[in-house]
């Protein structure tokens, strides 16, 4: 495990030193302190980015959403731990903000807290992110990936030498592997694993954001037809797509052209629509799911509750599933309305004749409380980490893939 940097704010000088102290009983001495935003952001001018801020939100000078926002838009923290003596609503408010910001969410305390409470949310973050390496600053990324020779011509053929799909599988309650779902990752030959949140904005800042859905497409299908060539089961296949992408009107036709290629029966691939606030019009977005469904393919609303991801999409567009936001199930345990939420959703989702998955499961005690709720898949690292190709195929057979999936039903 590498040594954590953490920026404390506060405002209250005895908090303050409390919370330096409890920090260093657990083992963590790269201690930035500041009384208010302004010195906050000096820090971190002078020292760089933090791996964790903790945050009062009431100061007597500004606030600390201001400094949120600030790292957020700067990318110079990984994660946050809110800790103020405001009522839960707005602590929950100020974590659903920064969520929306990128950043992730540790905890979200009231006043005062306890190094053993710290220790556990330091521990969850070493767990998660310990071994990965941090974000890169978005201007160094582009120098890394070369965005002038992507945007020259030659962005089709990097996505291919550098992106890799890795997959993280989707299990039943009981254990059995219901699926896997393809997540990019972008291997740099000095930098090592980079992550999808420091890539992405510059791949589709060159315009190759549909070169690396194709390419992301085609590893998944490969992968399907692989399993079923040496199991005689296909394995369900889960594929982000851009909003953009599925209003195109010959994007199913060449998707179709795709699992043809590769004998794959459309019903095993499933595309995740994550967000509608990027499509042009309501109506070309609803031509372009009914098509894919004509195809054959599985449609999955992802993020349920967040953005656009509502009820409203589900009465109108032709889904066949939902995907229950990580936000929803960290804290559950703790949370007795993350629990009715999911417990609703759930239900609704029966009601409709959707599956459902609740994602993010990241301890026994969160999936134990999801076994309680039903038939539901799960998705986690809990379960299992995204993993290479590589990983997945002997995590597969010690899994017990042959007894787990569906038999294909070949035409007679």
């Amino acid at each position: 495990m590498r040594a954590l940097r953490i920026l404390i704010l506060e405002d209250n000088p005895f908090q303050l030193m409390a919370l330096h102290q409890m920090l260093n009983a657990n083992g963590v001495f790269d201690v930035l302190t500041a009384e208010s935003v302004e010195s906050a952001r000096q820090s971190l001018a002078n020292r760089g980015p933090i791996d964790i801020a903790i945050c009062d939100l009431h100061l007597e000078e500004g606030d600390g959403l201001e400094l949120i926002r600030h790292l957020a838009e700067n990318r110079e923290a990984q994660a946050l731990i809110i800790l103020s003596s405001l009522e839960t609503e707005l602590r929950e408010g100020a974590a659903h903000m920064a969520r929306q910001q990128g950043l992730h969410v540790l905890g979200c305390l009231l006043k005062p807290a306890s190094a053993a409470i710290l220790g556990d949310l330091l521990a969850t973050y070493q767990h998660r992110f310990g071994r990965q390496r941090p974000g890169l600053p978005l201007a160094q990324v582009c120098e890394l990936l070369s965005l002038h020779e992507l945007q020259a011509g030659a962005g089709a053929g990097a996505i291919r030498q550098h992106c890799e799909a890795f997959f993280q599988p989707k299990v039943s309650c009981d254990g059995r592997v219901q699926g896997v779902e393809a997540l990019a990752r972008w291997q740099h030959p000095e930098q090592g694993m980079l992550l999808p949140e420091t890539f992405i904005p510059v791949l589709e800042y060159a315009g190759l954001s549909q070169d690396l859905t194709w390419h992301m497409l085609e590893q998944a299908v490969r992968l399907s037809l692989e399993v079923y060539l040496g199991t005689d089961r296909y394995l369900p296949v889960t594929v982000n797509i851009p909003g953009l992408m599925i209003e195109q009107v010959d994007f199913a036709g060449r998707l179709g052209e795709l699992l043809a290629r590769f004998e794959l029966p459309a019903r095993w691939l499933t595309l995740e629509v994550i967000d509608g606030t990027d499509c042009t019009s309501d109506a070309a977005q609803a031509e372009g799911l009914l098509r894919l469904r004509m195809l054959g393919c599985q449609l999955s609303i992802g993020d349920f509750g967040v953005a656009n991801a509502g009820l409203q999409r589900l009465l109108e567009l032709p889904f066949s599933e939902l995907r229950i936001a990580p936000r929803f199930v960290s804290g559950m345990a703790l949370d007795s309305r993350k629990r009715s939420i999911v417990a609703g959703v759930l239900g609704m989702a029966k009601g409709m004749g959707l599956r459902a998955v609740i994602t993010g499961i990241e301890t026994d005690e969160e999936h134990r409380l999801v076994q309680e709720l039903g038939d539901v898949l799960v998705q986690g690292r809990f379960i299992a980490a995204p993993m290479s190709r590589a990983e997945l195929l002997p995590w597969l057979h010690t899994a017990g893939l042959a007894n787990t999936l569906e038999r294909e039903r070949q035409p007679g």
